[in-house]
């Protein structure tokens, strides 16, 4: 455990649930935890009894060892005692989170729960469409300073990436919005959106259970990625991400946090303290760097000093990215284009 993790409260200690199995983390709350394909190798999802059915809240990937998990779950938890899945709400469009929504929802007849602007860009991503799909980065990294014609290449190859986890998205949904509460089983969970991470991520809060589904939106161990992606050039995620944890202020810091990755902690407060000084920090890193001009690319191996696959790279990226425009956006920095076509940043 980390300085960081040490200073926040895991009341399940080391307990992870197995897979195919769960653990219950408050009354009819079940945690359960499906594989990923990345470094960061799986995602929490959570089953809450509703009435006299089951609420799922995010899925997994479209894997066959994910729905193969899943099997075992549905058999040994939701589908025991002749109940059923009665919907399922996802907190964001990321393919961890969304992948196998059209299997649960088609298999049981039961709506998809999103925010409008979460479930818009799961649509328009796993249809590929110009400008979110794999080969819509390629001009935006080279135009911010990537020169590796191997990475690139990969890069031009990942059309179907986003399509090969996410194949489809059902083609309706029920729409979520901030301060909304809905009823799951004899508990109201409000709703809490952020941004920065995703366009219009969904975290629910219950006052009864003390409890928030965090989504990505605070994690114990890691921060959560916020990126300028080709599609929105100028987009301001970091200071959008660290408004929307203004968010959870007013939440207990008791609360158990139920997070998509790593374990579930207590001490919300501690951790959004700990989360924007990350982000304080890396911004003064980055603005010492600019004191000559800098590409985004250049700025990468500033903010992280591991070598990075090609998938990590993309993140990474779009996350320098993201902490010049802020810098930029409060005239910390100027931004220019040379003559050869890239964007550089240089201290105002």
């Amino acid at each position: 455990m980390n300085q960081l993790e040490s200073q926040l409260l895991y009341p399940f200690g080391d307990q992870l649930p197995e897979r195919g199995s769960v653990v219950e983390v408050a009354p009819d709350v079940f945690w359960l935890r499906m594989p990923l394909p990345f470094a960061l190798d799986h995602i929490n999802l959570w089953l809450l009894r509703d009435g006299d059915g089951w609420t799922a809240i995010d899925t997994g990937v479209d894997r066959p060892e994910v729905r193969a998990a899943w099997e075992q779950v549905l058999a040994d938890v939701v589908l025991a005692g002749g109940s059923s899945l009665k919907r399922v709400l996802v907190t964001h469009c990321h393919p961890d989170h969304v992948g196998l929504a059209h299997w649960l929802c088609a298999r049981f007849q039961v709506p998809l729960v999103m925010t409008t602007g979460e479930y818009a860009f799961a649509r328009m991503m796993a249809a590929a469409l110009p400008g979110v799909d794999g080969p819509s980065a390629v001009p935006h990294f080279e135009r911010h300073g990537l020169y590796d014609p191997v990475l690139l290449e990969q890069m031009r190859g990942r059309r179907n990436y986003y399509p090969s986890l996410v194949p489809a998205v059902p083609e309706a949904y029920t729409r979520l919005q901030d301060g909304q509460e809905i009823r799951i089983g004899a508990h109201g969970w409000r709703v809490i959106t952020g941004f920065g991470h995703s366009p219009e991520h969904a975290a629910l809060y219950c006052v009864d259970l003390n409890l928030l589904v965090s989504g990505d939106m605070v994690l114990p161990r890691i921060s959560t990625n916020v990126s300028v992606f080709a599609v929105e050039p100028e987009a301001d995620p970091v200071r959008w991400y660290l408004q929307s944890l203004d968010r959870f202020a007013a939440l207990p810091d008791d609360v158990l946090v139920l997070p998509a990755h790593g374990r579930p902690f207590r001490g919300l407060h501690t951790r959004i303290a700990q989360l924007r000084a990350h982000h304080a920090a890396r911004l003064e890193e980055v603005l010492a760097a600019c004191s000559t001009p800098r590409t985004a690319a250049e700025i990468v191996p500033v903010m992280f000093r591991r070598p990075l696959d090609s998938h990590q790279l993309s993140f990474a990226l779009g996350e320098a990215l993201a902490h010049l425009n802020c810098l930029f956006f409060d005239a910390k920095l100027q931004r220019m284009t040379g003559p050869d076509g890239v964007v550089r940043f240089a201290a105002s």
